[in-house]
C-alpha cells in the first residue's frame, strides 16, 4: 500500500513539470478521498450486517429456549391430568399455574419471532447497502488507477475514461445510502 502511495507521489511530482496534467493529478486526489469515504461506509454497513445477524441469532435462540420451556410445562399439565395425586386441589392449582406459563411463553415466543425477523430484515438491508458501497469503491479505485495512467502515458484519454468510471462508482456508492 505504501509503495502505491509513493508511486502516486512520484507521478504527482512529475506532473508538476507538465502543467497540462495538473487536472489529472487533482482528479486523482479527489478520487482518493472518495474511495476512502465510500470504503468507510462499506465497512460500517458490513459491521451493521454482522450485528443484526448476531441479534437475529440471539433472538432465535431465545425463541427456542422459550419453546422448550413451554413444552416442558405442557408435559407437566399432561402428566398431572393422567397421574394420581394425593392432593387434587394442589394439583389443580399447579395445572392452572402451568397453563398460565404456557400462555406467557407462547406470547413471548410470538414477540421473539417478530424481533428475530426484524433483525434478519435489518441484516439483509445492511448487506444490500454494503454491496452498493463495495461496488462503488471498486469502480472508484479502478477509475483512480486508470486516471493515474494519464501521468505515465501523457494521454488524456485515460483521464477521461478513469473519470467516467469514478463518476459511475460515486453514483453507485451514493445509491447505497438510499437502499431500504
Amino acid at each position: 500500500m505504501t509503495e502505491a502511495i509513493q508511486e502516486l507521489q512520484e507521478h504527482a511530482d512529475k506532473a508538476r513539470e507538465h502543467s497540462e496534467f495538473i487536472v489529472a493529478t487533482f482528479t486523482m486526489s479527489v478520487m482518493a478521498v472518495l474511495v476512502a469515504a465510500i470504503s468507510v461506509l462499506g465497512h460500517r454497513a458490513h459491521t451493521r450486517t454482522l450485528l443484526a445477524q448476531t441479534k437475529a441469532a440471539d433472538a432465535w435462540a431465545e425463541y427456542e429456549a422459550r419453546s422448550i420451556r413451554r413444552h416442558n410445562y405442557e408435559l407437566f399439565v399432561e402428566l398431572l391430568s393422567v397421574a394420581q395425586v394425593r392432593d387434587s386441589a394442589q394439583a389443580g392449582k399447579l395445572q392452572e399455574q402451568y397453563k398460565r406459563e404456557i400462555q406467557r411463553y407462547t406470547q413471548e415466543q410470538q414477540q421473539g419471532q417478530v424481533d428475530a425477523r426484524g433483525f434478519e430484515s435489518e441484516a439483509d438491508m445492511s448487506e444490500r447497502k454494503a454491496a452498493r458501497y463495495d461496488l462503488g469503491e471498486v469502480c472508484l479505485e479502478a477509475g483512480l488507477v486508470i486516471t493515474s495512467i494519464t501521468l505515465i502515458t501523457r494521454r488524456r484519454l485515460f483521464w477521461g475514461f478513469g473519470s467516467a468510471l469514478a463518476v459511475a462508482g460515486l453514483i453507485i456508492g451514493v445509491t447505497g445510502y438510499w437502499v431500504h
